[in-house]
Parts: C-alpha cells; structure tokens; sequence
C-alpha cells in the first residue's frame, strides 16, 4: 500500500508527462482492439448474410466472384445462365428449393435483383433467420417492388411510392425504363446484410421491363408497355438468369449436386457451398488482415517504447528524489520496484483507457459502417484471446521498465546528492 501511495504522489508529480504517456498507450491500444474487433465483424458480417442456403449456380466463373455478385451486391456477372438449366435444376430429386436471380438494373445507385417470391420465404440470413417485412407486403402485382430498410430509409420511401428504375448496375444512368413504372409493396425489416441495400422485383417484371433491350439500350417500337404486360404476366418467362440459389432435402447430397453442376454437359455452370467459398475469400484476404496486425502491432511498440522514453528522461530529473528515498531507508531494489511499478500503473491506464475509446469508436461508427457499407458491428468488449494479448502487453511495459529500473539500482546515494552543474 505505501509503494502504491508513493507510485501515485510521484506520477502525480509529474501528471503532464503521464498523461500524455497514457494517451499514446491508449490510441496505440485502442487502434490494435479496433482492427482485432472490425476483423473479426466484418468477417461475422459476411457469414450472417447468407444461411440456409446449400448451393448457389450461375455461369461459369470463379467461385468467389459468383458468391460476391449474387449474395454481397459486388461486382458484376460475366454471362448467365439459362433458364433452361434453372428448370432442371428445380426440378432434380435432392432440391427442396430454388430461387431464382436476376440482376442488371439499379436504382440510385442500389442493385435491383428480380426473383420470384420464394425469396422471402426461404433465404435466411445470421443464425438461419427468415426475412420480415416491416411494412407491407411482398410483390404481388407485376409492378410492384420491395425495397430493402436501407433504400427505404436513405431516399426516405413509403408505401405506395411510385419509382423508375435505371438500366445497368452503376450510380448514374442515362438509360431509364420510365415506361414501367413500380409502386412499392413492402419494405424489409432491418438485417443487417447487403439485404438492406437491394430492390426487389419479380422475375416476370424484371423480363417485362428488358423487352427490346437486347442491345444494351431500347429498340424503337420493339418494347412492352405496361398493360401489354400486365396482360401478359404469366407468359412471361426470361431466356437467362444471372444466378439460383439452391436449398437441398439433405445436406449430404450436396457435393454430389455440385459435382454434378460443375460437369453438367449442356452449358458451363459452377456450383459454389457459400460457407466454403467464404473461407477461399478469407484466405485471399488473409495478407491484408495481417499487414493491418502488423500495423497494429508496431504502434503499440511505438507506445511502449514512447513510455520507455518518458521513464528515462525523468530519470535523470529524479535522481535527488531518489537519494532522499535511499536516505530515508529505501533500499535499491525498493526504488527498482517503484519504477516498475509505476509503469505497470502507466500501462494499465494507457490499456484501459485504449479499450474504452475502442468501444465508444465502434459504437459511434456502427451506424455509419452499416448505412454506407452493410457492415453490422456490435460495440462489445474484447474477447478473451484479445484480453490475453492485452496482458501481454501489460508484461512487456514492466519488462521494458527494467531498463530505468537496472539504471536506478545502479545509482549510488552519493551520485544522487551531486549537484549538476
């Protein structure tokens, strides 16, 4: 208790050193538990966003491209398949479900993605959670349109709003289907997921609207108005689909469908397990996630090493101090052991101080990062492998301190009382 009370006079003594020593602890602290908890939210983010789903199909591509454009909204499909192929498929033995997805227009800059309505039914998302309607109802009409929590609440939609879609996937778009307008039916609870940040229309719709689109812009007079196509609406079938998604009756026959995917004779299809094409995107992800812990890990050095800094300048200031300690019956390795315990004091505060900050940033940004990115974060405490790491960190600030603190040992009452000119 003395040698904490004598700790706490000293390093109030010296508050303004102390204090700015902590902060730099505490911002290099705080930035490591911040990429630590982001790296592992991003990562939960993505693997919430799509459950429940056995397979997913489109054309042949790269597995981790296929899963980013027809789940996270990244990117753009190089060639469909066709519908033809999505019938089969439907219609295999081991299929339970399949939902069909079709991409190509925006609105605003959000994905549109026409489908059919067993998508709110059977896609699942965090622990195999169904999809809710916060308003409304799912399509029903053909021109209706769902909008996901995201797109409703940025361009501050409601139910019953009439809205254009854009031909194409970028933010800006001259090519307008103004001649189909849509009226919003529902709008989707909140997810968290690339969910929230999509339209959705039925596949009849999303065939209707590209009727003489075939070359990338309308033909003159080779369009379907309106009520042609309501007329029409159950004719209506597209020739292609940009991807399915694919729920089996038993989860054991899934790489047999896969096998049977890949190989299959009448066009190039691949069939990609997303739990699996998520562990390829983090191993090509992975280099990056450790240049940001190596980082990380050089600041919180740089911390240390400031504090190291701190205890050594002071140290030549306090060499009376000492002297009047050693005086006064304080043994070296008493006055070793204060400065040792003075920086664990410095580096407790500097880690707790780092923690708090880390929890107040993700709380702050957690809205921000869903509403501009749809990455779901929960502001939480570290888990115990990072508490571990912090631990280690505390260790290192004493070891580091035994350099002062073999310096002071070594100092003398004589060399303590000498008067510096």
């Amino acid at each position: 208790m003395n040698l904490l009370n004598l700790a706490l006079k000293s390093l109030n003594n010296r508050r303004f050193a102390v204090v700015l020593t902590i902060c730099t602890i505490a911002l290099s602290i705080g930035l490591l538990v911040l990429v630590e908890q982001l790296r592992q939210d991003v990562r939960q983010s993505f693997y919430r966003s799509v459950s429940g789903t056995d397979l997913i199909v489109g054309a042949r591509t790269a597995p981790v491209q296929l899963l980013l454009y027809s789940v996270f909204g990244i990117g753009t499909a190089t060639n469909n398949m066709s519908y033809e192929s999505f019938a089969q498929l439907r219609e295999r033995p081991e299929v339970d479900w399949a939902v069909p997805m079709s991409l190509g227009d925006s609105h605003r800059g959000y994905r549109v993605i026409g489908t059919s309505a067993a998508f709110f039914d059977r896609y699942r998302y965090g622990d195999r959670e169904a999809l809710e309607l916060a308003q409304g109802r799912p399509f029903d009409e053909l021109f209706e349109v769902v909008l996901g929590h995201r797109v409703a609440r940025q361009l501050d939609y409601s139910l019953g709003d009439r809205i254009t879609l854009a031909h194409g996937g970028g933010n800006v778009s001259l090519q307008r289907h103004d001649d189909h307008p849509f009226e919003v039916a529902g709008i989707l609870a909140p997810t968290g997921t690339p969910v929230d940040r999509q339209l959705y229309i039925s596949l009849a719709a999303h065939h209707a609207i590209h009727i003489g689109w075939e070359t990338g812009m309308l033909r003159p007079g080779a369009g379907l108005d309106a009520e042609a196509a309501r007329a029409e609406a159950d004719a209506l079938q597209p020739d292609s689909l940009t991807a399915v998604l694919l729920g089996l009756k038993s989860r054991t026959a899934v790489f047999n469908l896969q096998r049977g995917v890949n190989n299959y004779r009448p066009e190039a299809l691949t069939g990609i397990m997303p739990g699996i094409t998520l562990q390829e995107l983090w191993r090509i992800t992975g280099l990056a996630e450790q240049v940001l812990r190596v980082v990380a890990a050089l600041v919180v050095l740089a911390g240390l090493l400031g504090m190291l800094t701190v205890l050594l300048t002071t140290l030549n200031e306090r060499r009376r101090e000492m002297a009047i300690l050693r005086a006064n019956g304080a043994r070296p390795l008493q006055i070793s052991a204060l400065l040792i315990f003075e920086a664990g004091l410095i580096a407790a505060g500097g880690i707790a101080l780092g923690v708090i900050a880390a929890v107040v940033v993700q709380g702050l940004s957690a809205g921000w990062l869903l509403n501009h990115y749809g990455i779901f974060i929960a502001p939480s405490l570290p888990d115990a492998a990072l508490w571990a790491v912090l631990g280690a960190i505390w260790l290192a600030g004493l070891l580091i301190a035994l350099i002062p603190a073999m310096m002071a040992y070594r100092r003398t009452l004589a060399d303590g009382m000498q008067v510096h000119n």
